[in-house]
């Protein structure tokens, strides 16, 4: 007999067992990632060369950060994430890649050891944010928005612990970063101290150190 969907309060009852779906990802990320207990995650575009200077910079943060003893998380994708993931699991570290099901351009990359896809973005976020210590974002573009400002959303209304924040390559994003001060602080849809959150370093290695000092 064919299997029809009947509403509930208006609901179709198609979308109602779409929470089943949803507690099966959380629970398979959270097993997936249960003995990940300090990480980085590098945010960045998909879409980067890799003879670009982000990626090439995307590596060599990831390999600093697995040297320290950290794992790195990306989104498993290419571009910036397959930098950070190649880099991370040739220093011998612990490379993460956490896709997402996409009808096109997200394809996993090669390089991360620990796999995990989700067909739900907001899943996946809350996996990046349960498991880092820090963020480190990239150029990037929407997607890499997304995330920075959904971090710095979280920490400005302390629904998560305080962690480090930082752009890196200022000439991408100086043009953002100088918006959200004349803009959002100019005209006080954010406080002056919600600056604090961000940080905005090129260097890989004073990237790593200043994570380093955060956690003293």
């Amino acid at each position: 007999m064919k299997n029809e969907q009947y509403p509930i309060n208006g609901v179709e009852s198609g979308e109602a067992w779409r929470l089943f779906k949803i507690m099966g990802e959380f629970v398979e990320g959270m097993d997936t990632l249960k003995d990940i207990s300090r990480a980085v995650s590098i945010f960045g575009s998909a879409r980067t060369d890799p003879e670009s200077a982000y990626y090439k910079t995307a590596e060599k943060t990831a390999a600093l950060f697995a040297e320290q003893g950290f794992a790195v998380i990306t989104g498993g994708g290419g571009g910036v994430m397959e930098a950070a993931n190649k880099g991370a699991g040739e220093a011998g570290g612990t490379s993460v890649g956490l896709n997402i099901l996409l009808p096109s351009e997200q394809t996993p990359n090669p390089y991360a050891d620990i796999r995990q896809e989700f067909k739900y973005f907001f899943i996946r976020k809350v996996m990046f944010i349960k498991h880092s210590k820090a963020v480190i974002i990239i150029p990037g573009g929407f997607g890499t928005l997304d995330e920075a400002f959904e971090v710095m959303t979280l920490i400005q209304t302390k629904r998560i612990r305080p962690v480090p924040v930082i752009f890196m390559g200022s000439d991408y994003w100086r043009g953002l970063i100088d918006w959200v001060k004349q803009k959002l602080v100019g005209e006080r849809m954010i406080s002056p101290e919600n600056l604090d959150i961000i940080q905005m370093i090129d260097e890989p290695e004073k990237v790593v150190q200043a994570v380093a000092d955060f956690y003293g």
